[in-house]
């Protein structure tokens, strides 16, 4: 991350970030509220434009990338986890998972579902599924794509906890498989775990 800046409706977010993530690091974005710590995730993520700088991805630019590449990007190499969990309740929880219905049988589906500790629940409909349930099907999702990275907004917010325990328990694990997790986060545990915190408000 070169030296880069948002504006979002002539406001400056932020402005002359830099920093730089390297494989199997946990990176925490912090600060209060309204610091522009989802935002920063969104632009890191190729999802909220910059207004100057660079974001280079093995070695490309990818803050100028168009359209056709940053599908690319998210189809192949990124997974996002929301604070809103990005499920669809009225599917179970093996087609949220693999957001198709002809591998949602995969027995690799089942062993993954086993190891986020929803073990021989493929056919339960997500919407009976707990926040805490729902946030481990992120998780699950970017462990069957073999993610490069997880950008993830508040993994933890809300969760009761055994469920924040294990949630970030399977964070560490994607990182130690050499994924970069990186984390907008108030959560001074998950912080405390990171390899890198970026502090939105030590940067002015």
């Amino acid at each position: 991350v070169d030296n880069i800046t948002v504006k979002i409706g002539g406001k400056r977010i932020f402005s002359d970030i830099s920093f730089d993530m390297k494989q199997g690091e946990m990176v925490a974005i912090t600060g209060k509220s309204g610091c522009g710590k989802t935002t920063l995730l969104n632009t890191l993520g190729l999802i909220q434009s910059t207004d100057n700088g660079k974001i280079l991805i093995d070695g490309n630019n990818a803050a100028k990338w168009n359209d056709k590449q940053k599908t690319k990007f998210w189809h192949e190499s990124a997974t996002f986890i929301y604070q809103d969990y990005g499920i669809i309740e009225d599917e179970n929880v093996a087609y949220n998972v693999t957001l198709n219905k002809a591998t949602a049988k995969n027995k690799e589906v089942k062993d993954i579902l086993q190891k986020v500790g929803l073990g021989g629940r493929e056919k339960e409909l997500a919407v009976v599924l707990s926040g805490g349930e729902k946030q481990r099907i992120g998780i699950a999702r970017a462990i069957l794509k073999k993610a490069s990275i997880i950008y993830a907004d508040e993994p933890t917010a809300s969760l009761d906890a055994n469920n924040r325990e294990m949630v970030i328990t399977l964070l560490r694990q994607c990182a130690k498989q050499g994924t970069i997790v990186v984390l907008a986060t108030h959560d001074d545990r998950l912080v405390q775990i990171c390899d890198k915190v970026v502090n939105m408000e030590q940067l002015f």
